[in-house]
């Protein structure tokens, strides 16, 4: 008996106004979770994201990245994708009919539950429970900004969502956009395989993860914990959890506050 070929989704045939030496290597896949990146930089993706569990998980198509070039909708025949603030001020504005033909392309095509981003300083924190979310849409499309921010005509036209990976200010969105993606793949079924491993590490459960050891056992005048060496698992057990919720009340005392009020299950 000859084992079927596996399938990985039905190809999607795009136009493309671009020659065929600049289009992306591999078709469009239907049906697989699909990070879809707006960005003036596209040649910096996949970059971290190609590498190790993510990479792999990419080229074994358990996911798809794509990017659109901003600049391929610029103005004029510099291709211009900015403009000085209206009312006057420092910097530049990404512009909005530029944004919305860009944003109009990446979202072609989109179905179901399909999160816009824009990777802002100014929107909420990225937590766990958004990668979660994240991860069990059918993709999401990430608005990286550059200069002074873009056209606020935009955000409100399309109800775009704007989440920041903290409470500091990058030069874009870029690296941001792949600590986001990297967070949410790395939820996708089959993709880590290790559920268990999800379910113990830091921030899925209000807590952070307990101290880690491995070989040798001495090191530098340094033992494991005798504890983890007994043997006796419910012991390790009460230990690991005794030391997350220490870890957590003394290092983020805002989780550990949550922590406290959580339905015990």
């Amino acid at each position: 008996m000859v084992d079927k070929p596996r399938s990985h989704g039905r190809k999607a045939i795009t136009t493309s106004l671009k020659p065929r030496e600049l289009m992306t290597e591999n078709p469009r896949l239907s049906g697989i979770w699909t990070a879809r990146v707006i960005t003036l930089f596209p040649q910096s993706f996949p970059g971290i994201l190609g590498e190790s569990l993510t990479g792999k998980a990419l080229r074994d198509e358990k996911w798809q990245l794509e990017t659109t070039d901003l600049r391929d909708f610029g103005v004029g025949k510099h291709r211009n994708v900015d403009d000085t603030p209206a009312g006057g001020g420092a910097g530049m504005v990404l512009r909005a009919d530029v944004l919305g033909q860009a944003i109009d392309k990446s979202m072609r095509g989109t179905r179901g539950t399909w999160p816009l981003i824009y990777l802002s300083p100014r929107g909420r924190r990225f937590d766990q429970k958004t990668a979660q979310a994240w991860s069990k849409a059918e993709g999401v499309t990430l608005l990286c900004g550059r200069f002074e921010g873009v056209d606020q005509r935009v955000l409100d036209h399309y109800s775009i969502e704007e989440i920041s990976l903290g409470d500091f200010v990058l030069t874009g969105g870029e690296i941001a956009a792949q600590a986001m993606i990297d967070a949410a793949v790395r939820l996708l079924p089959s993709v880590l395989g290790n559920a268990k491993s999800i379910e113990d590490e830091s921030h899925s459960n209000w807590l952070l993860e307990h101290p880690q050891y491995t070989r040798p056992s001495v090191w530098h005048g340094h033992k494991i914990p005798s504890i983890l060496m007994s043997g006796h698992h419910g012991e390790i057990e009460r230990w690991r959890r005794n030391m997350a919720e220490a870890l957590t009340e003394e290092r983020r005392p805002d989780m550990w506050e949550r922590f406290k009020v959580k339905p015990k299950k």
